[in-house]
């Protein structure tokens, strides 16, 4: 009889895998809405999230499809975490070379945005200032790099915990 047994698949490869697709998706995507000026649409934003959903949900099905269609709960929270993480580096720097060194006005652009909805919502013009002055110090730099590491893996975690809730399919205990 034959060996038809597939090669188990770890949850850090389909993990990276999918976070480099994703972290090159995201790339594209994030300079298309630069260019566009469509950086502070929140409709555009929640459209990253979906996204990054589609992709976790793959990774998942490709990690399933490779391990006799099952994957635990944990193993698919490692995979989106993971394949967030990667996707967050890369995005992050990519957003990084865009405003330092390809359009450095994006930058002025985004606050004057957050400027003109902070007027909006009534705040005074010291509380604007303080708001403005703290969000320019947590956006340029490595500084900023960090911080949108740290956001999309936060992000990737809370997707992965409902996705891996829903995609699960535990191996039974006495197969």
């Amino acid at each position: 009889m034959e060996n038809t047994i597939t090669p188990n698949v770890s949850p850090s490869a389909v993990g990276v895998r999918y976070g480099i697709m994703l972290g090159i998706v995201s790339i594209i995507f994030t300079a298309v809405i630069m260019m566009a000026g469509l950086d502070q649409n929140t409709a555009v934003g929640l459209l990253g999230a979906v996204i990054t959903i589609v992709f976790i949900v793959l990774a998942h099905k490709a990690f399933k499809q490779a391990n006799g269609g099952f994957m635990s709960y944990g193993q698919g929270l490692a995979i989106g975490i993971i394949a967030s993480a990667v996707s967050g580096i890369l995005a992050s720097v990519f957003r990084y070379i865009y405003i330092t060194f390809i359009d450095p006005d994006a930058m002025a652009r985004g606050m004057e945005a957050a400027r003109a909805k902070l007027e909006e919502r009534g705040m005074s013009d010291e509380q604007i200032d303080q708001a403005m002055s703290m969000s320019s110090k947590m956006t340029e730099g490595p500084v900023g790099i960090v911080i949108a590491i740290v956001g999309s893996i936060i992000v990737g975690l809370i997707l992965s915990l409902i996705i891996s809730a829903i995609t699960k399919r535990t191996r039974p205990e006495f197969e």
